[in-house]
């Protein structure tokens, strides 16, 4: 199963993640990771994006796309993933679409957590206050916030055309909103995933 998992700051995103991950086996493909791993190597893909991340640009499309598509190849990806920090964009979504359409293996879902704006800001300002994270502050959530909207509701309406896309109701406990994701990803799908059943979440 290749999933997209969205959210916007606040959402318990990374903590669902984790779960979502080891609920259906599979392992993230991390465009961040991807990059620095790259680089670490030396590979030939690696030293073309160090030149760009050495001067501080960022790393074209074509060239990260190229990078994952080499990624998937590898044997740990053969029942699928879950995409983190990729695609950001309309045009890296399309690009996406079409390098997993000619190798037979299209995007099975894009989830997103929905959640209202407001709450999200106030349930990061109490983080924020519970862990002293000065850097977390009204401004810097808002802009953050604001962010996300414009760069990700193109790409939300791109997957809601595709008919792939399910929004997720991201409030309430965690176990809650963990429940409405299984209830999801297992749709239609008689309790598999990729082919595969998924592990008991206790």
């Amino acid at each position: 199963m290749l999933i997209v998992f969205i959210g916007p700051p606040g959402s318990g995103k990374g903590t669902q993640a984790r779960r979502l991950l080891e609920y259906l086996q599979l392992p993230h493909l991390s465009t961040g990771e991807l990059l620095r791993e790259a680089r670490a190597t030396g590979s030939a893909l690696g030293q073309q994006a160090a030149r760009y991340m050495d001067q501080g640009r960022l790393v074209p499309d074509a060239l990260v796309l190229a990078m994952v598509d080499e990624k998937l190849r590898e044997s740990q990806y053969t029942k699928g993933c879950m995409f983190d920090g990729f695609p950001r964009t309309v045009p890296q979504a399309r690009a996406l679409d079409e390098s997993l359409a000619s190798r037979g293996t299209p995007l099975d879902k894009a989830l997103e957590l929905r959640a209202d704006q407001d709450e999200l800001i106030a349930r990061m300002l109490r983080r924020a206050l519970a862990e002293g994270r000065t850097d977390d502050n009204p401004q810097t959530i808002a802009h953050r916030m604001e962010v996300y909207r414009q760069q990700t509701e193109p790409l939300l309406d791109y997957y809601r055309f595709k008919g792939i896309l399910t929004p997720i109701d991201a409030m309430g406990t965690p176990d809650e909103v963990f429940s409405r994701i299984k209830a999801a990803v297992n749709k239609g799908r008689d309790g598999r995933v990729g082919g595969v059943r998924p592990q008991s979440a206790g």
